[in-house]
């Protein structure tokens, strides 16, 4: 191997396997170490032998074999009575198959040819042999049953002696349930079976005036009044007070009605009659309305004098609570002329009514039922309850028949009504020695302004009414006519000033 110089000129030789004569030398002999006589004697080739594979003349010495067995061992795990050996010599078979190695433990062929170790690797026929052609799959035949005696007695039993077990059963639950019964009528002497009770042929005398006597000709003038839209829906009561269809209601029965226009407002009468029903009139400020439904001959319910009642005089109240339709109530009147204020649908004015005070049941569902007298006379309009616990205590308000005869009038006849008014706003104040409602505005224009009412007066009286807080004055003005003249008492600065004031719309 040469190296060209950096110069071109000629090149010098690197290794020794050039003499620089171009002539190829052989390779140094190889130095081999000394080889240890232990372990040539181990390791070496026998005697005689030059290469890796021994010659034929090569003679080699025999195996030794294995000393015999102890007698114990031969004794113990020896063949007992044969010296035939585990593994017999391969006997010759007459007219053996070409095609199935011998076997060498009889003369039928296995074919297996893993049982014979000295067969060759061959593919014999399968393991299982196939079913003959055209044969259908034989399934086994079900095995034979349990009858019930073997079932129940674990061996067969007769049917003689099963039929007399039987028999033998029956006679003891008869004998048992016989002796049951005797035990038992002898140990109550209190009872008899014998015994009939007997039945009043004739039925309850009912008088005139009674209760139920007041509900069967007064329950069919009261309706329920539904109301189901999109977004909105409810059960009230109402009263038919002509025969036209007029009824009357509570405003907040039909306003959620009016509000949504996908609302359809009906009436239900006692015997199933459902009518639709539409709204002639609204008053939210004594929460009174009138709706009118096209019915032939309806039970009319006629108004009563709410002035002549007294408290303690017995009331029934007759409505739809809790969806309960033709639901009956009594009680009595526990107050009259009771001022009640709410607030208005919706943000609408405040209510604001002349309230009858009952104790007759009155839940949410009786708004706009029945109040009637002893009589079977409309003396009320059933319109709210005062309650800590959302049901009925005692404490119902039902607006004054009088008030609800004349809006309900107006209403009719107009679609509207008008109230009388002072135009002035007040407050409810109460001292050691009087209380009422003090004025604080009175707004220009108005009958108050007009009569000289200042800011800071206390109205204690109007016309012959009382007035001891602000709900009070309201009513007490609308018992007025518009336009009528109104003596009004009042306090300022410590005197008593009477002053006529002329009423005004509102």
């Amino acid at each position: 191997m040469t190296q060209q110089s950096p110069n071109g000129q000629t090149p010098t030789p690197v290794s020794g396997v050039d003499d620089g004569a171009h002539r190829r030398l052989r390779p140094r002999p190889l130095v081999q170490p000394p080889v240890d006589p232990a372990y040539a004697s181990a390791f070496g080739r026998p005697d005689g032998v030059a290469g890796a594979f021994a010659t034929r003349d090569v003679p080699v010495s025999p195996v030794e074999s294995a000393p015999p067995p102890p007698e114990s061992l031969a004794t113990a795990f020896g063949r007992q009575g044969s010296a035939e050996l585990l593994q017999r010599p391969p006997q010759p078979v007459s007219d053996p198959d070409p095609d199935i190695d011998p076997v060498f433990w009889g003369d039928k062929p296995a074919g297996d040819p893993w049982r014979d170790p000295a067969s060759g690797a061959v593919i014999g026929p399968p393991a299982v042999g196939e079913d003959p052609p055209g044969e259908p799959e034989q399934k086994p035949a079900p095995g034979p049953q349990l009858s019930i005696p073997e079932l129940i007695f674990g061996r067969r039993v007769k049917p003689t002696a099963l039929t007399l077990l039987v028999v033998v059963a029956l006679l003891v639950g008869a004998a048992g349930g016989l002796v049951g019964w005797l035990i038992g009528r002898a140990g109550n002497p209190l009872t008899d079976s014998t015994v009939t009770l007997a039945e009043v042929a004739e039925g309850k005398e009912r008088p005139a005036g009674s209760i139920s006597d007041i509900a069967k000709r007064v329950t069919p003038s009261v309706v329920s009044i539904e109301f189901k839209g999109a977004n909105v829906a409810g059960v009230g009561s109402g009263v038919v007070i002509d025969a036209g269809g007029y009824i009357v209601t509570n405003d907040h029965v039909v306003a959620p009605a009016t509000q949504d226009s996908s609302a359809k407002l009906s009436a239900v009468f006692t015997d199933g009659t459902r009518a639709a029903a539409r709204v002639v009139g609204r008053d939210p400020k004594t929460d009174l309305a009138v709706i009118k439904v096209e019915v032939t001959n309806p039970t009319v319910l006629q108004f009563g004098n709410s002035d002549e009642l007294q408290v303690g005089d017995s009331v029934i109240a007759i409505g739809s609570p809790l969806q309960l339709s033709n639901t009956v109530t009594e009680g009595i009147v526990s107050a009259l002329h009771r001022p009640v204020t709410a607030a208005g649908e919706n943000g609408g004015p405040q209510v604001t009514y002349d309230a009858i005070q009952t104790d007759a049941a009155i839940n949410p569902g009786n708004s706009g039922g029945a109040l009637v007298d002893s009589r079977g006379a409309l003396i009320g309009i059933n319109s709210s309850i005062r309650t800590e616990t959302g049901g009925s205590v005692g404490l119902g308000f039902a607006i004054s028949g009088n008030q609800a005869r004349k809006i309900s009038q107006e209403l009719i006849r107009s679609g509207q009504v008008k109230h009388a008014d002072m135009n002035v706003n007040v407050k409810s104040v109460s001292a050691e020695t009087s209380e009422g409602a003090q004025v604080q505005n009175v707004p220009a224009g108005g009958a108050a302004a007009a009569a000289g009412i200042q800011e800071g007066d206390v109205i204690t009286k109007v016309g012959n009414r009382m007035v001891r807080n602000a709900a009070e004055l309201v009513v007490a003005v609308r018992e007025h006519e518009i336009g009528q003249t109104v003596q009004v008492t009042l306090a300022r600065q410590g005197r008593e000033l009477k002053l006529d004031v002329t009423l005004k719309s509102d």
